[in-house]
């Protein structure tokens, strides 16, 4: 069918982007969670081939949207990019958190890794406080049985104040229970409010003063204390983002002027800065995820997170961390640049052995030399040459990263190198696609050259 405005969700846009509905009936559900949560997977299983991909309007960030549904409704499912937290810090933090507060989805699935619940908790209370249209995915569970790690979903779901589903998303039963639970919260959502996060007193009387003011000027359009807390805050980006969709710069208003400085008064009687004021909300955020999960989440042994621990004691402290990363990088680039070089001889050799049989074809039958040229001089050179420089270093490289990331490597590389990278308005996960972009750059000056060098050009 064509795009109507009827046919398009116009309120689940963030910047543009525009939600494609196969019916006027669809609804829209975001899927949100921290990287490397299976939440692609739980994406591609619940949508199968019936999605398609593109880039958020006026960003190198993409989005992916897919069709599913269930016996009572039909959905868009919105595959937002994977983010720790509403805080944002880069440009795919932002266009999630943009999505989850401004989209207006029908309902928001919050995909967890079951190994490690407690850290993806943070991002689930953010989120509550946004909306109670919320659903807990719970992924991973047979590795959290397989680490010895129990977790009491249904506790939990009381806990939180909304449904709590485990699934492993390759079994296709435990993501139909996934999508009835996404069906209740649409048909009946929660009678009572999802888990508030308590703030130390300071921010709690601040919030006080500022959300009666709040609610009047949004009318509800808003979750009223996440909008009190996010002014509190001033973070700019965000601030840009709220005034674009009130359509007004609420700062201008004088009533709320007067709140904030009402507010900003009783902060600054108890020494919170700006940046204390993001600590202790952090803080905050970190100390009801672990008494959420204190009552909920056992292990019958303790040897899995003692031993991440220790791990982490190692590679990310200030002494330790830096050298062994530097000297694992470096190991890593030397495999991927001179280890290269004897696959990719071999590889050229034989791309060009095959080259002088062509060349040997065309000769005995007489071919025109320009049809030679370009076929075999042309294309075929081009492609062996091509071939034979990056095959090798991408089939080097890429395991080597994957198994990096699959240790959980790459994640303390990324912190390791945060502060670092935010004193040049960066983030430490830009590290990674730095290493990338020096590995191929290397690689062209040094590897294509002796490709050119053994035809003896």
């Amino acid at each position: 069918m064509g795009l109507t405005n009827a046919a398009v969700s116009i309120k689940a846009v963030d910047a543009g982007l525009t939600i494609k509905k196969q019916s006027e009936t669809d609804r829209v559900v975001a899927l949100a969670g921290n990287p490397n949560v299976g939440k692609s997977t739980v994406f591609n299983s619940l949508t199968g081939l019936n999605q398609h991909t593109g880039n958020w309007p006026g960003k190198t960030v993409t989005n992916a949207q897919g069709y599913c549904a269930t016996a009572h409704h039909s959905y868009v499912m919105v595959d937002i990019p994977g983010t720790y937290s509403l805080m944002a810090h880069s440009a795919e933090e932002e266009v999630a958190r943009n999505f989850l507060c401004f989209g207006d989805p029908d309902a928001v699935v919050v995909v967890c890794d079951a190994t490690c619940l407690e850290r993806n908790l943070n991002l689930v209370l953010q989120t509550l406080e946004i909306s109670d249209r919320v659903v807990v995915c719970v992924n991973l569970m047979d590795e959290a049985r397989r680490k010895n790690i129990r977790i009491d979903l249904t506790g939990l779901s009381k806990q939180l104040g909304v449904p709590v589903i485990g699934t492993i998303a390759r079994r296709r039963k435990t993501l139909d229970e996934l999508m009835r639970g996404v069906d209740h919260v649409i048909d009946a959502p929660p009678a009572g409010r999802p888990l508030c996060v308590r703030y130390p007193k300071a921010i709690e009387d601040a919030i006080a003063v500022v959300e009666p003011v709040v609610t009047r000027l949004t009318d509800g359009r808003l979750r009223s204390r996440w909008l009190s807390l996010r002014l509190l805050d001033r973070d700019p980006s965000l601030l840009a983002e709220i005034d674009a969709y009130f359509g007004e710069d609420l700062l201008q208003n004088e009533e709320l002027i007067a709140a904030l400085d009402q507010a900003g008064e009783l902060l600054a009687a108890q020494d919170i800065t700006a940046d204390r004021l993001k600590d202790q909300i952090v803080s905050s955020l970190v100390l009801a995820a672990e008494e959420v999960c204190m009552d909920t989440v056992t292990r019958q042994r303790d040897v899995y997170n003692s031993t991440d621990q220790r791990i982490d004691r190692v590679l990310t402290s200030k002494w330790a961390g830096y050298p062994l990363m530097l000297a694992l990088l470096a190991v890593v680039f030397w495999l991927t640049i001179t280890g290269a070089n004897y696959p990719s001889q071999l590889l050229a050799d034989a791309l060009f052995w095959v080259q002088e049989r062509l060349t040997d074809v065309f000769h005995y039958f007489g071919a025109p030399e320009w049809l030679h040229g370009m076929l075999i001089l042309g294309v075929y050179r081009v492609l062996a040459w091509v071939v034979s420089v990056m095959l090798p270093p991408m089939a080097i490289f890429f395991p080597l990263f994957t198994l990096l990331e699959d240790a959980g490597y790459l994640p303390r590389v990324a912190y390791n190198l945060d502060q670092p990278f935010k004193r040049c308005h960066a983030c430490g996960k830009q590290a990674l696609t730095m290493c990338m972009g020096e590995k191929w750059m290397r690689v062209r000056n040094k590897t294509l050259p002796a490709a050119v060098r053994w035809q003896g050009a």
